[in-house]
C-alpha cells in the first residue's frame, strides 16, 4: 500500500507543551533593550520588573487589590511557595486529576504531613467539585497540562467560602477566563501561553490570602525563598519587582515583548480566542476519525491548549510504543516536535494549542498525524 505524504507542512513544528512556542515571527531582535550587566535592583531593573507585574494585570484583568509577584522556580516554585507559607491554618483538601496535581498531593501529605483530604480523578476526568468542602483550604490544578483536562468554570467555588483556593494555572493563565473572585492564590509560569522563558514563576494572592500570610505563622521552618512576611507583615516589595533571587533580564525582557504582543492583537478575548481556534482544528481532525479520541472524556472539560489525544485502534498491540513511534516519524519528517504524551501520562500525543501557535500550522499537522499513524500501521503488520 502506497501512504501518501501530505503536501502542506507546518511552518513552525513547535508544538511543546513547555517550554511552548514562542509569539509568531519572533526574533532575538525584538530583545535588544534587555538591560544586560545592570542590576535587577537598579531603577531600569526594577522598573522592567514593575512593566511585567502591571501588564499582567492589565492583561489578564487581576482586580487592583491582588498582589502579583515574580518568584523563583517557575510555577513549581509559586505553588511551594504558596503551598509552605498558607497551609497548614485549618484543613486542607487536595484535588488531582494529573501528574503535577498529584505532585502537590506528595509536597502536602508526605513533606508537610498534613492530614488532607484526597480526591483523585482517572487522566481524563475531573474530580466532582461539588463535593469539595471550600470551607477548607483547597490546591487544585485549573488546567491538567499532562492530561488535557481543565476546570470548565468557577460556578462550584462558593463566594462565601472560609477557606483559601490555591490554583496552579499555568497552562491556563492567558488561554482561558479565570473567575479572580474565586481564586486567592494563582500561579503560573511564563514559558506556556505566552511562550517565555524558564525559571520565573508568577504568584496572585487575593486580601484573603495576604490576611492570611499576616495573621498566621506555619509551624515548618520556612527557607529564604519561601518568606513572603517580615515581622507579620507582608514584604510589599516582592509584589513591586523586587524579587527574592536573582532575575534574569533578559528573560524579563522576553515576557515584556509578549505581553506587548499578546496587548497588540487584542488582548485577552483574542489570546482565548487564538486557543479556541486551534483547539478547534485538532478537535475537528479527531472527530472525524476513528482511530483517535481526545483523551478528555467530557467535553466541557476538553483543554484548549494541552491538548492530550489517545489511539484506540484495536490493531494496535503496543499502545505506548506505538504512540512513541508516531512521535518519532513525526519529528523525524520535521513537521512537529515533542508532541508525546507526558511520561507520567497514558500512551497517545500532547499538542499544544496556546496562543502563540498559529492555527494554520495546527491545521497543516493534523494529515500527517494521519500519514504516521497509517504508516505505522502498515509497519507493524508486515513486522
Amino acid at each position: 500500500m502506497v501512504i501518501e505524504t501530505p503536501a502542506a507542512r507546518p511552518a513552525n513544528p513547535r508544538f511543546s507543551s513547555g517550554p511552548c512556542a514562542k509569539l509568531p515571527g519572533f526574533s532575538l531582535d525584538m530583545l535588544a533593550d534587555a538591560p544586560l550587566g545592570r542590576s535587577h535592583r537598579a531603577a531600569i531593573g526594577k522598573a522592567r520588573l514593575k512593566a511585567a507585574i502591571e501588564e499582567t494585570r492589565a492583561i489578564l484583568g487581576i482586580p487592583a487589590d491582588y498582589r502579583i509577584g515574580i518568584v523563583p522556580g517557575s510555577d513549581t516554585g509559586a505553588v511551594e511557595m504558596a503551598m509552605w507559607s498558607l497551609l497548614g491554618a485549618r484543613g486542607v483538601e487536595m484535588l488531582a486529576w494529573e501528574s503535577f496535581g498529584a505532585g502537590w498531593v506528595t509536597d502536602v501529605v508526605k513533606q508537610l504531613k498534613l492530614d488532607a483530604v484526597v480526591r483523585e480523578a482517572p487522566y481524563g476526568e475531573i474530580v466532582d467539585f461539588a463535593q469539595v468542602d471550600f470551607d477548607k483550604d483547597v490546591v487544585f490544578t485549573w488546567n491538567g497540562t499532562t492530561s488535557g483536562v481543565r476546570v470548565p468554570n468557577g460556578d462550584a467555588i462558593p463566594a462565601d467560602r472560609q477557606g483559601l483556593t490555591i490554583c496552579d494555572a499555568t497552562s491556563a493563565a492567558f488561554a482561558m477566563d479565570l473567575p479572580w473572585d474565586k481564586l486567592d492564590v494563582t500561579t503560573f509560569s511564563w514559558q506556556k501561553v505566552m511562550g517565555g522563558e524558564g525559571a520565573h514563576g508568577m504568584l496572585i494572592l487575593s486580601p484573603r490570602a495576604v490576611e492570611r500570610l499576616e495573621s498566621y505563622k506555619p509551624a515548618w521552618p520556612l527557607p529564604k525563598i519561601f518568606r513572603m512576611t517580615k515581622g507579620g507583615k507582608l514584604i510589599e516589595g516582592i509584589f513591586e519587582g523586587e524579587t527574592i533571587n536573582t532575575p534574569s533580564m533578559l528573560a524579563v525582557e522576553d515576557y515584556l515583548v509578549a505581553l506587548a504582543w499578546g496587548k497588540s492583537i487584542g488582548g485577552l478575548p483574542a489570546l482565548i480566542a487564538r486557543s479556541n481556534a486551534n483547539f478547534a482544528a485538532v478537535q475537528s481532525f479527531v472527530d472525524s476519525k476513528p482511530w483517535i479520541e481526545n483523551l478528555a472524556v467530557d467535553p466541557a472539560t476538553r483543554s484548549n491548549t494541552s491538548v492530550c489525544l489517545k489511539f484506540t485502534d484495536p490493531r494496535i498491540a503496543d499502545g505506548a510504543a506505538f504512540a512513541r513511534a508516531i512521535a518519532k516519524r513525526l519529528e523525524k519528517e520535521g513537521v512537529a516536535l515533542d508532541i508525546g504524551a507526558y511520561r507520567d501520562a497514558p500512551a497517545g500525543l500532547r499538542i499544544w494549542c496556546g496562543a502563540t501557535v498559529e492555527t494554520a500550522d495546527v491545521a497543516a499537522l493534523m494529515p500527517w498525524i494521519e500519514w504516521a499513524f497509517e504508516a505505522e500501521i502498515a509497519a507493524q503488520a508486515a513486522a
